[in-house]
């Protein structure tokens, strides 16, 4: 499966384009990383703990698009674009989508 951000796939061309696809996830924070995620902040740099949280739930969403494309029949996805924004407090969704579509080489 070829997934970009682009329109347009070097080298292909699309043939069909089957739509839209998105795969998506909601996190929530947990008391452990927020407790260690304070003790970061008094002394400063990274939070490692929600970065490898973040990543993780962005591969979950891109394997729920990419599962989706591939019960269309699709062999690629262009125009990928993820989306992040706050359910509530603690939670939040992170989207990713684009399109649907059949390239074959040129």
């Amino acid at each position: 499966m070829i997934i970009t951000p682009a329109a347009e796939i070097a080298g292909h061309r699309v043939v069909t384009t089957l739509g839209l696809v998105r795969g998506n996830t909601i996190r929530a924070r947990n008391i452990g990383r927020d407790i260690l995620a304070v003790l970061k902040n008094l002394v400063g740099g990274e939070i490692e703990e929600y970065t490898k949280m973040m990543a993780e739930a962005r591969e979950q969403a891109l394997d729920r698009m990419i599962a989706e494309a591939q019960g269309l029949g699709a062999n690629a996805i262009t125009e990928v674009r993820f989306s992040t924004s706050y359910m509530m407090a603690a939670a939040s969704e992170i989207m990713v989508y684009g399109n649907a579509v059949i390239v074959e080489p040129v």
